[in-house]
This record gives C-alpha cells, sequence and structure tokens, in this order.
C-alpha cells in the first residue's frame, strides 16, 4: 500500500489528514482539514456529556461534517507547527472533539471510560530550532493522547526541527524535510 503526501511546506502547517486505504492504487490521502476553519475548542466545561455515545459535538462549527471522514480513515495524520513546546491549541482542540466518536463501553481497555474506533495515525510537525528537547513534550502528548488513552496504533512521526527563526522567513525549503515526510507518507503503508 502507498500513502500519497504532497511535497509542501502548507502540509506541516495546521493540517491533518485523512488517508483512507484504497483498491489496488494503493492508499490516497484526503484533502485534509485546516482546523482554524473546522474546529472551535470543547464546550465540555458548559455541557459536558452532551455529544457523548454517538450524539452529534454540539458545537455549531464544521466538525460534525468530518466525523464521518474521521470514521472512515484508516490513518490521521496530526500536522502541526510547534508552538509554546508542544502542538497547536487548534490541534488539541480538534483532538478533544474527538469525545463525540467515543462509544460506550461496559468493559472499555486500559480503565478508559469509553471505546473510541481503532485507527493508526502519525504526527508531523516543524519547528525553528533543532535543539535535542524541542519536541519531547510534543511527542509525550501525541503518545499519552492519541496512542495510549485513545489507542490510536503510532505509524510513525516526522519531526523537523531547525527550519528557520523565528524572526525570519521559513527555511524548510532547504532542509531534507519535505522529503523525509514525502517518502514517510509514500511508505506509511508499505508493505
Amino acid at each position: 500500500m502507498r500513502a500519497e503526501i504532497r511535497e509542501s511546506p502548507c502540509f506541516f502547517v495546521r493540517k491533518i489528514k485523512l488517508i483512507y486505504r484504497g483498491t489496488e492504487r494503493g492508499v490516497k490521502a484526503g484533502n485534509g482539514c485546516s482546523c482554524a476553519k473546522c474546529c472551535n475548542g470543547c464546550l465540555c466545561a458548559k455541557c459536558c456529556n452532551a455529544c457523548r455515545y454517538g450524539k452529534p459535538c454540539v458545537q455549531k462549527d464544521s466538525f460534525n461534517d468530518i466525523v464521518p471522514k474521521i470514521k472512515a480513515a484508516d490513518c490521521i495524520v496530526f500536522a502541526s507547527p510547534l508552538y509554546f513546546w508542544t502542538v497547536s491549541s487548534r490541534i488539541k482542540a480538534f483532538i478533544e472533539r474527538f469525545y463525540c466518536i467515543a462509544e460506550e463501553d461496559s468493559n472499555p481497555p486500559l480503565g478508559r471510560y469509553e471505546r473510541y474506533p481503532v485507527k493508526d495515525c502519525a504526527l508531523l510537525m516543524t519547528l525553528a530550532d533543532d535543539f535535542f528537547w524541542t519536541f519531547e513534550q510534543s511527542v509525550s502528548y501525541y503518545q499519552f493522547t492519541l496512542v495510549n488513552y485513545i489507542g490510536f496504533r503510532d505509524r510513525g512521526m516526522v519531526l523537523a526541527g531547525g527550519c528557520g527563526d523565528t524572526n525570519g522567513k521559513p527555511q524548510i525549503g532547504k532542509t531534507a524535510h519535505l522529503q523525509a515526510a514525502y517518502e514517510f507518507g509514500k511508505n506509511i503503508y508499505s508493505e
């Protein structure tokens, strides 16, 4: 199987790709979704459990429109720049909204309260510097939230450090990261 990921810096910034396994054509990447356009933060503090167990999310944005795509996808690729040592708040908001796709489970795995659809996931991130510790918080959040709690299967990460400085133009085009992301996507379902 193959995944097609375009070589575009835009892919790295605040995008979520939904990958569907195809037939003989292999895997194709969905058009993705820009969190900034579709996803407000969760309102659980005001209406906790209003969207739980098959009920649509109570937020009035386009998240409910992409829930069927999330459920149909084999793999969800989370892509974000590093903001204040972790994934962007838009990616966090998107993940928090997964609450409405949880299903009731009388015997939930690992002590969870509910069961989520089993999906593959991957993480793509960019940032300006390239210190050894820079991605620690992001990777920890990804592993804990998506892999350990929700139960998605990790397909890997592309952590692209050294992409310029915060006061200048992005330099990702001068690095090997776009090619690495392309190869990663091309081989995510290679057999």
